[in-house]
C-alpha cells in the first residue's frame, strides 16, 4: 500500500499524483513478477499479490522497497512510501468477473499485517519469517527482523509480527 497518497494528491495535484501512482504500480508489478508472483488485484493504491513460497514474497518485498527508494531518489523527494505486509497460508481461490481472486482468513490477516506497517517497513507474520529459506534470505541481506506481539483488528488472538528493517 502507498502511504500518504491522499496528502500526495493534495500537495502535487491529481495529474502529477496519478503519474506517480502509476509509476508505483509499475515498480510493484515488476518486483512481483521478478519473483514469479502474480498481482491478484489493485485496491485503491494497494496491490494484492500471491507467491508460491514465503521466500518469494519476502524477496519481492525487498525488491519493492529498493525500487521505491530508487524512484524517490530519481525524483529527489520521498513522495512514494510503500507499506508492505506478508502472511502465508491457504485461502479460497474463486473466479469473479472473469478474474481470479482470493478470500479467507489468510487474506484478512495479510491485510491487517499490512495495516501495521509504516513507511519503508516490511511486516510479516511468524510463519513467514520462521521459514528456513526466509531466514537465510534475510541473513544474506544482513537484516534482523524484530518481533512484537500485536492484536489485529477483528481477530481474537495475539499475533507475533516481525518488522523487517
Amino acid at each position: 500500500d502507498l502511504k500518504g497518497s491522499t496528502e500526495l494528491y493534495e500537495r502535487v495535484g491529481d495529474l502529477n499524483a496519478f503519474d506517480l501512482v502509476r509509476a508505483h504500480f509499475g515498480v510493484l508489478t515488476d518486483a512481483v513478477t521478478a519473483e514469479h508472483g502474480a498481482v491478484v488485484k489493485t485496491i485503491g493504491d494497494a496491490v494484492m499479490a500471491t507467491f508460491a513460497t514465503p521466500e518469494r514474497a519476502v524477496a519481492s518485498a525487498l525488491r519493492m522497497r529498493e525500487a521505491m527508494r530508487r524512484l524517490n531518489d530519481e525524483r529527489g523527494r520521498e513522495d512514494l512510501l510503500v507499506k508492505i505486509g506478508i502472511h502465508e497460508g491457504s485461502c479460497l481461490a474463486v473466479s469473479l468477473n472473469d478474474r481470479l481472486d482470493y478470500f479467507g482468513q489468510t487474506v484478512n490477516i495479510a491485510a491487517r499485517v499490512q495495516g501495521l506497517a509504516d513507511s519503508q517497513s516490511i511486516f510479516a507474520t511468524e510463519p513467514v519469517v520462521r521459514q528456513d529459506a526466509v531466514m537465510r534470505l534475510l541473513e544474506r541481506h544482513n537484516l534482523v527482523p524484530l518481533a512484537r506481539q500485536h492484536a489485529l483488528k477483528g481477530l481474537s488472538d495475539l499475533y507475533t509480527i516481525y518488522e523487517i528493517p
